[in-house]
């Protein structure tokens, strides 16, 4: 695009280290479910009742299976680091790149917080009986989330919450979990039976409140476009690419539906806390089979897990900047890294400010499962925005009249990207509307719009006011030949 800053080329991206392709089928499909199954946003999706049952099946067919096509399409045609950012920049221009990138590291600022509070939520079950009221205490709620994000930032800076081990521990937190609630909910089911009807996964009367979830539904099958960070180390990846992704959708579907399911089973749609319905769910059925003493150990691993999750998710938002290369039109002192740990300590800050006052802003006007609904919204929207993109660049592939069939044909890509392009159109739209424990519609639009113009308009500043700008200073200070 004409009189667009362009991005340095980087020495990371000159000299792209050789990697080993260690990562098989089996690894990839762990991956995909590690990443895609996110159980913190299950509680506010059943809260709707079963009718998010039929959303789910919606969702994995006219998002999540084009999703998989879409990535595998473009990591195969563009192979390069950067997944989103490049796939956008290469079909539409610097800026789009740029904005994707943005969006994708921006919502995590948004994302993050609520984790904080999901981890509030859950851990004061820990604490035994009598403590559970502590998880809608603006006051404790809003202490403890700084308090956890200040640890966290600290962690990450000094290279302690950075690792392996980090995100092994979320990944096996939530798998335990998962396999807790459904097993329990199995078995509730098989010797009690269930108070669910059919009744309730009809489409109710007033469905405004019922498609919120449809945009938290798409944002919780986000995931598989980690593939293309990864594609350097993937064994054959033509070959076993595509299996473990359809592998990896499967299970994950499988993991939703039923824990959705299990949630509905344990408890009812009008008693689901968003912060501790997974909790709540466990608790209910644990006293139903004599087995209540499993509720403390399981709030202590689940808040373990959640910590975890929030680390990974912290420490991989701060090096976005570096890896879809918004440093060249950001302050550079945003890229620098500590002297003595070599972590992105400033980037780390930063995220952990702007995070922490979008969460007390937030605490003036709403209470805690309200403000966890408000910063989930807006991080969907902000997440979904580089699948606009994604899909988009199907369709603009597919109508190129020198098309060249790299893996899919011309008729699978004009169907996966209108079918994606389409469905994540609606996700953003009914993000807009209120979920059921929002009580001020104006002070929710406002929010919204709001805070997604106000995003996007940065993105603009950055690309075309500062990074010009600095473009023009680093022209100026360069020695005359």
């Amino acid at each position: 695009m004409p009189n667009e800053v362009t991005a340095p080329a980087t020495p990371a991206a000159q000299e792209a280290p050789g990697l080993r392709r260690v990562l098989g089928r089996r690894d990839l499909v762990l991956l995909f479910v590690v990443a895609v199954f996110n159980l913190n946003v299950v509680p506010s999706i059943a809260a709707n009742g079963g009718v998010t049952v039929w959303l789910w099946i919606i969702s994995l067919v006219l998002f999540f299976w084009p999703q998989g096509i879409a990535v595998i399409e473009l990591a195969q045609r563009y192979p390069g680091e950067g997944g989103v950012y490049l796939w956008a920049k290469k079909q539409f221009g610097d800026f789009h790149g740029f904005l994707s990138g943005w969006c994708y590291w921006t919502n995590n600022m948004m994302y993050v917080p609520t984790i904080m509070l999901y981890f509030v939520g859950v851990s004061v079950f820990a604490f035994g009986p009598g403590h559970q009221a502590l998880g809608d205490n603006k006051i404790f709620a809003l202490t403890a989330s700084i308090l956890l994000l200040a640890v966290l930032v600290v962690l990450n800076i000094i290279g302690l919450g950075v690792g392996k081990w980090i995100n092994n521990v979320g990944a096996i937190g939530t798998f335990v979990a998962a396999a807790v609630l459904i097993g329990l909910g199995a078995i509730v089911w098989l010797r009690f039976g269930t108070a669910v009807t059919s009744a309730d996964f009809q489409i109710p009367a007033n469905p405004r409140f019922v498609l919120n979830s449809f945009g938290v539904i798409c944002f919780g099958l986000v995931g598989l476009e980690l593939a293309s960070v990864m594609g350097d180390e993937i064994d054959n990846p033509r070959k076993i690419l595509p299996g473990a992704v359809a592998w990896g959708g499967v299970l994950s579907g499988l993991l939703y539906i039923g824990a959705t399911l299990t949630l509905l089973i344990a408890v009812s749609k009008q008693d689901i806390s968003v912060l501790q319905g997974i909790v709540q769910a466990v608790s209910h059925m644990a006293s139903r089979v004599n087995a209540s003493w499993i509720v403390a150990p399981f709030a202590f691993l689940l808040s373990v897990s959640i910590a975890g999750i929030g680390s990974a998710w912290l420490a991989g938002s701060a090096r976005i900047p570096f890896v879809a290369g918004l440093d060249s039109y950001m302050p550079s002192w945003l890229g620098k890294v500590h002297p003595r740990y070599a972590t992105p300590y400033a980037a780390l800050i930063v995220h952990a400010l702007v995070s922490m006052i979008l969460v007390v802003v937030n605490f003036i006007a709403s209470n805690v499962q309200e403000t966890f609904q408000k910063l989930l919204s807006l991080a969907v929207v902000l997440q979904l925005v580089p699948f606009l993109y994604i899909f988009a660049a199907l369709l603009k592939i597919s109508a190129d009249p020198a098309f060249t069939k790299v893996r899919y044909s011309r008729t699978t890509l004009v169907f996966a990207g209108a079918s994606g392009l389409i469905t994540t159109s609606m996700a953003i739209a009914v993000a807009f509307f209120p979920a059921v424990q929002i009580t001020s519609l104006f002070l929710y639009e406002v929010w919204m719009f709001g805070g997604t113009l106000l995003f996007v308009g940065l993105a603009a500043f950055f690309f075309f006011v500062y990074g010009r700008r600095k473009a023009a200073r680093a022209l100026a200070a360069t020695p005359a030949a």
